[in-house]
């Protein structure tokens, strides 16, 4: 496993993307619909925006800051365009993101006498000099620890706990064995098993804090008058087969397989070195994914039972099932069938290998589904009210 290796983008600060995106971000309400446009007139850049604006306040002005400069900033970007109205803040992201190497400009509103329209003739410009620019850059060999995998689940059936998400985990443990860093979130579906994650905590710290935002989840549920019965599960999952959140929480922690953990993150905090991280995060999987990749994920492993079609905008997402009827079903969904091993037809080491070498392809170019079907979005989490 040691050398396995994949075809990336080697960036100037040293970080390494498996995608060349040209990314065209919004990072005020305002100015949406201008990055849309923009992204419509340059065949294939990758368009993140926001709904919100000026009025975040705390956590959730916080978060938004940091989660917008982490897509910009994020290694399978080759070059940004920051779209806003406001010009300060639009000003301090791009320099942010500028602090990579990689090349970014801006665009505020009110340099364009407020007209939404010469916005979008100008960013449709600097995105297409852009676009053919990142299209000069050349893939180059680059080593398995150079990876970075966030792991999600979602609609997920007994096939997902009992094959599935252990198969993700044996990836998981050979990138981290390699060097490589691996982070999952899904705080709520850690619930009835968080002293499992907690034994494999790397300090006494890590553990306290595993438990500890299993915890605020679960108190935030009970101030809220939310039972969890019904909630988590939720209905597709129990008409899939689940039955309690402990049952869920056991199988949902196996897609991070047996490694150490090395640290609790924060929703879209960049993960500080090599090893397995989990994150205090929503369990949606919009929110989730978005948060995860935020963090520096360049490839998503994302588990589903009966079918979810949700992938990021910016890291390819291989989706996996071992459901055979969803397998059938699912054929222009799903990147990699595991039915044979739920249906002990194939070994779980056979079936590892295999899911590595889609992985690795994928990194070094090709397209899973959801590139292929434009399923992709990244979203960020809000926490509060507004101003």
């Amino acid at each position: 496993m040691t050398s396995a290796h994949f075809e990336g983008f080697r960036r100037s600060d040293g970080s390494v993307g498996v995608r060349n995106h040209v990314l065209v971000m919004s990072v005020t309400g305002l100015t949406g619909p201008t990055a849309r446009r923009i992204g419509r007139a340059v065949p294939g850049a990758r368009v993140i925006t926001t709904p919100y604006g000026s009025g975040l306040v705390e956590g959730d002005a916080a978060l938004q800051r940091r989660a917008m400069e982490a897509f910009g900033r994020h290694p399978n970007v080759a070059a940004v365009l920051v779209v806003g109205a406001t010009p300060p803040y639009v000003a301090e992201v791009a320099e942010a993101i500028a602090t990579t190497g990689k090349p970014v400009e801006s665009l505020v509103l009110d340099d364009c006498d407020h007209d939404a329209i010469t916005l979008t003739e100008r960013g449709i410009r600097i995105a297409a000099r852009f676009m053919r620019e990142a299209s000069r850059a050349r893939r180059v060999r680059i080593d398995v620890a150079d990876l970075c995998l966030a792991m999600e689940c979602g609609r997920s059936d007994p096939s997902s706990g009992l094959v599935a998400n252990p198969l993700v985990g044996s990836i998981v443990d050979a990138v981290v064995a390699a060097g490589g860093r691996a982070v999952f979130g899904e705080t709520i579906e850690w619930l009835g098993a968080e002293h499992l994650l907690a034994a494999r905590a790397a300090d006494a710290a890590v553990a306290h804090a595993i438990r500890a935002a299993v915890l605020r989840r679960e108190r935030m549920s009970v101030a809220a008058g939310i039972t969890l019965t019904g909630k988590n599960p939720g209905p597709t999952n129990v008409a899939a087969g689940l039955s309690t959140i402990e049952e869920k929480s056991l199988g949902a922690i196996a897609k991070g397989g047996r490694s150490p953990i090395r640290g609790v993150v924060d929703i879209a905090e960049t993960l500080p070195g090599p090893g397995l991280y989990v994150m205090d995060a929503p369990a949606y999987a919009p929110e989730s994914v978005g948060g995860l990749v935020a963090s520096g994920a360049q490839i998503v492993l994302f588990t589903t039972g009966v079918g979810n079609s949700f992938v990021s905008g910016l890291a390819p997402t291989i989706k996996i099932s071992a459901n055979p009827i969803a397998a059938k079903r699912l054929g222009e969904q799903l990147d990699f069938d595991a039915s044979g091993v739920f249906e002990r037809r194939e070994a779980l080491a056979e079936a590892t290998s295999r899911l590595m070498g889609v992985m690795l392809d994928v990194a070094s170019g090709t397209l899973t589904w959801g590139e292929v079907l434009d399923e992709g979005e990244d979203v960020v989490s809000r926490l509060g009210p507004a101003l």
